[in-house]
């Protein structure tokens, strides 16, 4: 039977990379630049492997094999679950990510051979209060403007840019030009892919000298330049429990996932029976996740900067604790 797992953190140390995420209770290696850590993978470029039970060990690809019904529930039969279908990052802008752009489904499996597309959420964890987000384009931006901009190598007067603070949401989906600020801490949320095309990355050198490639014959075939402030999402209450302090916020929901902010100062029970997995990502606190197993009540501990996975077999669960947490599950969407 399948448990609430943890995993192994999978760190990247891409060079705009620091050591922020120390402070959000990850235990970085000793030395050297942390980019990301993800949370929750099934790709291949960072696989997760559990670290708590008996699948101890096993990468979540072969958990999926082993426990495909017990994992997925409901969505168990979907083609696009052949693969587990979300992501999970902390990710550490100390200096500025790259102007880029992801491709949607149909024009990663045409480009990339069969990758799927990246749709993605940004929750801002932490921020300096002059960090910025570069959020699409100018109005009147067009491909034949933006392309002419790229050769006269003048990007930055076609990109809007937006200020942010902690607990601000932004939903990136695919086609959306975008890049992180320095000073940002980030949790994202995206679909199961690592496909990215950059058009800008501000003339950096990695430590050999080199400039990381671009792709702006890619970029110019997927950028939707009609996207901009329906991205910059507000929180909806969907539950408040006997403590005031004990809510559920609907923070995003389209096509490829649904999350929610639980903020628990005592209890929150799942109120979800649509037998669907979730993950979860403490941003702060910690406290107990609590279910029945073999007719005895188990508990595990969650703090923050963990992850865990909840597996669709256990239906029935609550969270007890003072703590804030992000809950992704695939979403039951009518387009709405």
């Amino acid at each position: 039977m399948l448990y609430p797992l943890k995993f192994r953190d999978v760190y990247k140390d891409y060079l705009w990379g620091g050591r922020t995420l120390a402070a959000i209770g990850k235990k970085l290696p000793e030395e050297g630049i942390v980019a990301e850590s993800w949370e929750i993978s099934a790709h291949p470029n960072g696989p997760s492997i559990v670290k708590n039970g008996k699948l101890a060990g096993i990468t979540l690809t072969q958990v999926l094999e082993q426990h495909h019904a017990e994992l997925l529930g409901q969505f168990d039969h979907e083609p696009y679950c052949s693969k587990f279908p979300l992501l999970i990052k902390f990710i550490d802008a100390c200096d500025d990510l790259s102007v880029q752009v992801h491709p949607d489904d149909e024009q990663a499996s045409r480009l990339e051979h069969g990758e799927l597309g990246k749709n993605e959420m940004w929750y801002i964890v932490a921020a300096h209060t002059d960090s910025r987000l570069i959020i699409g384009t100018h109005n009147g931006i067009d491909r034949e403007a933006f392309a002419q901009a790229v050769a006269d190598d003048n990007i930055s007067s076609c990109l809007r840019e937006i200020a942010v603070k902690p607990g601000d949401i932004i939903d990136i989906p695919a086609g959306l030009l975008h890049a992180i600020g320095k000073g940002i801490v980030i949790c994202e949320i995206q679909q199961n892919s690592d496909t990215t095309y950059r058009v800008y990355d501000y003339d950096r050198r990695d430590a050999k000298g080199n400039t990381r490639p671009l792709h702006i014959d890619k970029a110019l075939e997927v950028i939707n330049f009609s996207l901009g402030d329906s991205v910059i999402k507000q929180p909806t209450l969907r539950y408040s429990g006997d403590s005031s302090s004990d809510l559920i916020e609907l923070l995003v929901l389209n096509e490829y996932f649904e999350v929610e902010r639980w903020t628990v100062s005592t209890e929150i029970k799942c109120q979800d029976e649509l037998n669907r997995f979730s993950t979860l990502t403490v941003l702060e606190g910690a406290g107990h996740i609590v279910w029945s197993q073999d007719d005895q009540e188990q508990y595990l501990e969650i703090i923050q900067g963990e992850s865990v996975l909840m597996p669709a077999l256990i239906n029935n669960w609550k969270i007890e604790g003072d703590l804030v947490l992000l809950k992704a599950s695939l979403p039951v969407y009518n387009g709405n």
